[in-house]
């Protein structure tokens, strides 16, 4: 969709709500002198990261038991010298203007780190206990900033000269230090230690894994990663032609291609790799076209994902079976994320609609109207709570967030009493056949189609209940694309890579890391949906 025209409203620095008035805290960017490629088609993208006051141990001695003997001191080995999965040599020169080269096949990578512009200063150089980061990706560049800094610029940046970084995530309870994970638009992935990048004095990528080397495995660009909840280095990766792959980090690599050819492209699959020792061990085979976002339930037994076929599948991982899933009213589906209590999923794309998927009901339970564009970021607010109200029956009330191209962020309340239930109460189907259908299902092939799992067509409009927005500001110049919720403050994105910390009402001039919590915070400190009434934060 296009931008929003010359009649839109100003940019301004707060915003109100039933709550309380958000303000706007500090920015974060990037210095423009480092961008040495254009970054229209790289969307930025932004991942909160809290490292804890007590170091991890360097990660070298051990391996886990799912490695075997040789293959495990190759591995640890790797992780010693900074070579790419114990296979080819990850070879870096130091200082400004550093480039280094990943060799060993056909194509090689450059890896560049540095330039002139950022200065990685003291904190790079010396930090060794807790904090947290903004790590976000603009061009051919993954930035880290200090949210404690009022600052703007970043205090480290990594370079990736020729492929973008598209995608990242990060993993506070890595037992190894590998705790961030970084997709290219080559396919590419690394897997690295955030804190010896921070306490690294040189501009440069420093003990870094390298899988799906050179796009061996797969050349198509990466679109989402995500750490496996509750595993021992496991991890996920989509891409663009519609694949998925799961990988084990403890694991060294394979240079052999070990999947054969998707025989169905209109069917979900799943295939293993041939030997114990490849890496990846799985792929999945989702859809036509591209997966664009994956995310998993808080308790890691389902994994979201939707795409370009407009469909939200949900899977139950650990069976690797399609569960349930709804197509998008119109066009594409761009996002997804997970209520903190797994009951409900949010999806949103190029219909310019906010859908609320809910697991227990198997159905689109409201539609979230107020975009004036694509929907390219929804989110659950973990840290706000409604008080009782008094009344009884099931009257409970989530917050969640959304952001689009139309520069707007939106803030939205799904009260169960108000929606979910009277829907509930109607009983029967939702209007259209509740048989699996794809894109393209006029034709008889696709029809035949019959998976594990059922997916719905868009319901009616009329037949699915209504929400309106209890908040719509417009809070960037450029198109939105990411959002982040942390227990003092909202953080949002635009596609430029401009960050903004909006401080929560009664939060006056605090960083969003004030709280050791803010970005690791373990279920049972996250609040949970209560009743409906006048909202409050705890405190």
């Amino acid at each position: 969709m296009a931008a929003p025209n010359s009649q839109s409203p100003s940019v301004r620095t707060h915003f109100k709500t039933p709550e309380g008035r958000y303000k706007l805290s500090h920015e974060k960017t990037h210095p423009t002198s480092l961008l040495h490629y254009s970054h229209g088609k790289t969307i930025t993208q932004v991942t909160l990261a809290h490292l804890k006051d007590k170091p991890l141990q360097t990660p070298s001695t051990s391996s886990s038991s799912s490695s075997t003997g040789g293959v495990g001191a190759r591995f640890s080995a790797a992780r010693l010298l900074g070579t790419g999965n114990g296979s080819r040599g990850l070879v870096f020169g130091g200082g400004n203007g550093f480039s280094g080269r990943l060799t060993g096949g056909a194509k090689s990578t450059t890896v560049s780190t540095g330039g002139a512009g950022v200065s990685n200063g003291p904190l790079a150089s010396s930090y060794d206990g807790e904090g947290t980061f903004l790590i976000f990706n603009v061009g051919d560049a993954i930035f880290v900033s200090d949210c404690n800094s009022q600052d703007k610029d970043p205090i480290k940046c990594l370079h990736f000269g020729n492929a973008n970084p598209i995608c990242h995530t990060y993993d506070p309870d890595a037992k190894d230090g590998h705790d961030l994970l970084i997709g290219l638009t080559s396919g590419d992935v690394y897997t690295a230690s955030l804190r010896q990048q921070l306490q690294d004095p040189g501009k440069k990528l420093i003990g870094a894994m390298h899988y799906n080397k050179d796009g061996a495995i797969n050349s198509s660009r990466c679109t989402s990663v995500a750490w496996v909840p509750h595993s021992d280095g496991l991890f996920v990766v989509s891409h663009a032609d519609g694949n998925l792959y799961i990988y084990d980090k403890n694991k060294d690599g394979s240079g052999d291609v070990p999947f054969p050819p998707v025989k169905d492209l209109a069917q979900f699959s799943v295939a293993h790799a041939r030997s114990s020792k490849s890496n990846p061990i799985a792929r999945w085979h989702i859809c036509q076209g591209s997966i664009n976002e994956i995310a998993f339930s808080p308790n890691g037994m389902y994994l979201a994902a939707v795409g370009r076929d407009g469909y939200l599948r949900v899977f139950e991982y650990a069976k690797e079976q399609l569960t349930c899933g709804s197509k998008s009213y119109f066009g594409a589906l761009l996002c997804c994320a997970w209520s903190p209590d797994g009951k409900y999923v949010l999806t949103g794309g190029e219909d310019d609609l906010v859908q609320v998927w809910s697991m227990e009901d198997q159905r689109v339970v409201a539609w979230g109207e107020g975009h004036n564009s694509w929907v390219s970021a929804v989110a659950f607010d973990p840290y706000w709570v409604a008080p009782p109200s008094g009344e009884s029956g099931e009257s409970v009330t989530y917050r969640f967030g959304s952001v689009g191209q139309d520069t707007q962020l939106l803030l939205w309340d799904l009260a169960m009493d108000e929606v979910v239930v009277p829907l509930r109460r109607l009983g029967g189907t939702l209007s259209g056949s509740p048989a699996f259908r794809e894109p393209g299902a006029q034709s008889a092939r696709w029809e035949s189609v019959q998976p594990v799992g059922i997916l719905h067509p868009a319901p009616v409009r009329k037949e699915v209940p209504k929400l309106a927005p209890i908040m719509a500001h417009r809070v960037h110049a450029e198109p939105l694309s990411s959002l982040i919720f942390t227990k003092e403050s909202i953080l949002t994105a635009c596609h430029e890579g401009h960050v903004k910390i909006w401080d929560r009402p009664g939060v006056q001039g605090c960083s969003p890391a004030r709280n050791s919590d803010s970005a690791d915070v373990s279920s049972k400190e996250k609040l949970q949906p209560a009743k409906s009434g006048l909202s409050q934060f705890k405190q």
